[in-house]
């Protein structure tokens, strides 16, 4: 191509493309292997510590899990998810050995020995984070899990206890446990709670935790029996029970147990008891490394061979994939050059071949050259028409001042006047002609004052009083008072105006032209309806277009110059507003004016 020849190969951007590749590829590859070779002795010792804090946190979750759920089932999303976030290999076993679920592929084998072992009912990793407590893990609600409407009970009690606490000049914090129930705590050490707000409330077991309790009750009574009658401290459930609940004082036992340790194993076997369907069995926790490779880096010569193999090959991959993806680019860019080349008239146009920026780029320049063809019509056409508009005034005045002066015809009025309206209908074109192209070229001066819609109204009727008379059309008017608009009076005159003459023109004898003003929101919305015979449905989306006529062959005494319309599209859109037409053919046609409203003028001082 010629343009192949105008561009030095330094300057190609094929070359520019391939060499600043080269550099990234260097660049990334040297500081890659520098990097792995500083930060890889820190990362292990680093490691260490964060592996164990991570595995802590496997395992908490875990036993959440376990507490929460009645079985395993549902677990391998949540392994997986932990594996990801935590990059450590998780799996579980049954204690028989059987797998549960595992984050590493199918078939690699376990790690040596488990972990730890997850069981909620005898181990706690929630009260203490980072530990392993004995007891049951206070997440294991099982059936003393509120509804949401007893928590809402719940938490409205202790609100009020701690409004109370408040004011008798104490002072606490409420804080939910994992069944739901709110509980209050007073603040400081072994601070109580006024006996003004101790009113029993907050600590009645509600419907669903009394139904737990007395379950437990039952669970509990055949180890209780087995001790003396007057040892037995637990005569009705009580609020501490409730797993995650902060348990009684010793002091609070009346009477103390003569064998306390013995009566807390009996409540602990209990509860296990009772929690037992309402948790996950008992499982083996496997942690390991995802790659299940221990980290480590070896320069020795034969790793040092195979960084620089895995250099070079990298740098080689590279170098190719820009050269096709350059060459790619390059190719459509260079059809664009050549057909931005050819002569306008030829409106050349290029292939879209990708779907990529290049591609875009090609539809976008054939899309600008199809709307560059499209004006060059539009401008061929409206220079014929506006020459067809000024021939035919021109020729009409021609015509009767040459047969004026061949004496053939008196000067009379009657001449006088009909040679005057041509003038005027030459002068209306030019001057319809100057608003578009004051509007083309962005110099329309608004001169906006506050404007009374129903006065605008009032003047347009009274301007065209005679005209509608004449044809014999009826002028009428609706109008909401208080409506102002922010506009040039002179151009919304314009604006009617040509809206009522477009209205008479195609109204018969004997019909109606309607004016309307009236509120819409925060919109004024001006109207223009008409009796005639209404537009087509295909030619109406045409109507406010420069030189347009539903009737190509009516006269341009009937059918205007058709310019009319689109000075008033223009003309309203620079205030603002919007205009728009609807018709059903038969029964005539509305002109809708869409203008914000403004806030009338203050009066005058006086």
């Amino acid at each position: 191509m010629a343009a192949d020849s105008q561009i030095p190969w330094r300057r190609s951007l094929l070359v520019r493309l391939l060499l600043t590749s080269v550099a990234i590829a260097l660049l990334s590859v040297g500081a890659t292997a520098w990097l792995a070779v500083q930060l890889t002795t820190r990362a292990i010792q680093e490691e260490r510590g964060q592996v164990l804090s991570d595995d802590s946190e496997i395992l908490r979750r875990l036993s959440g899990y376990a507490a929460t759920h009645a079985d395993w089932n549902r677990v391998r999303s949540t392994v997986r998810t932990l594996s990801r976030t935590m990059d450590r290999r998780i799996a579980l076993t049954t204690a028989g050995g059987r797998l549960i679920a595992d984050s590493a592929t199918a078939g690699t084998a376990l790690p040596a020995r488990a972990s730890a072992t997850v069981d909620p009912l005898r181990i706690d990793t929630y009260t203490e984070p980072g530990a392993q407590l004995s007891g049951i893990d206070p997440r294991a609600v099982g059936p003393y899990l509120l509804p949401p409407d007893e928590r809402a009970q719940v938490r409205k009690l202790a609100n009020v206890r701690l409004l109370c606490m408040r004011k008798n000049g104490s002072d606490g914090s409420t804080r939910q446990i994992p069944s739901g129930r709110t509980l209050v705590t007073a603040d400081g050490d072994n601070a109580d709670v006024p006996l003004e707000c101790a009113d029993g409330r907050l600590n009645t077991p509600t419907p669903t935790e009394s139904k737990a309790l007395s379950k437990l009750k039952v669970l509990m009574s055949p180890c209780l029996d087995k001790q003396p009658p007057t040892h037995r401290p637990f005569p009705s459930p009580q609020l501490d029970l409730i797993p995650g609940a902060p348990p009684l004082a010793m002091a609070d036992y009346s009477p103390l147990p003569a064998d306390y340790e013995q009566t807390q194993t009996c409540i602990a076997n209990a509860r296990r008891t009772q929690l037992d369907p309402h948790v996950a069995p008992r499982a083996a926790l496997y942690l390991g490394s995802r790659g299940q490779q221990e980290a480590g880096f070896d320069l020795s010569p034969a790793n040092k061979t195979k960084i620089i193999g895995v250099c070079g090959l990298v740098l080689a991959i590279t170098i190719t994939l820009t050269a096709v993806v350059a060459v790619r680019l390059v190719r459509p860019l260079r059809a664009l050059i050549a057909a931005a080349q050819q002569p306008p008239e030829r409106h050349a146009r290029v292939a879209v071949t990708t779907k990529d920026e290049t591609g875009f780029l090609a539809a976008a320049f054939n899309e600008l050259t199809a709307r560059r063809e499209q004006l060059e019509a539009q401008r061929k056409a409206m220079v014929s028409d506006i020459a067809h508009e000024l021939r035919t005034p021109l020729t009409n005045i021609r015509g009767w001042l040459e047969v004026t002066r061949d004496g053939l015809l008196d000067p009379d009025p009657d001449l006088i006047a009909s040679l005057h309206d041509e003038a005027l209908q030459l002068q209306h074109i030019i001057d319809d002609l100057q608003d578009l192209a004051a509007v083309d070229a962005g110099t329309l001066r608004l001169h906006r004052e506050p404007l009374r819609a129903d006065e605008l109204v009032a003047q347009t009727v009274s301007a065209h009083r005679s005209r509608a008379e004449a044809a014999h059309v009826r002028l009428l008017t609706h109008t909401d008072t208080g409506l102002w608009i922010n506009a040039d009076p002179v151009r919304m005159r314009q604006t009617l105006a040509n809206l009522v003459s477009n209205a008479l023109r195609h109204t018969p004898a004997h019909g109606t032209v309607t004016l309307t003003a009236r509120h819409s929101g925060e919109l004024a919305v001006l109207t223009v309806e008409d009796t005639g015979d209404g537009i087509a449905p295909d030619d109406l989306p045409h109507v406010f277009e420069r030189f347009w006529r539903a009737e190509k062959s009516r006269s341009r005494r009937t059918g205007g110059s058709g310019l009319g319309l689109s000075i008033v599209r223009q003309f309203v859109e620079a205030h603002g507003g919007t205009v728009t037409a609807h018709s059903t053919p038969g029964a005539g046609a509305v002109f809708t004016i869409r203008l914000p409203l403004t806030r009338q003028p203050d009066s005058p001082t006086p």
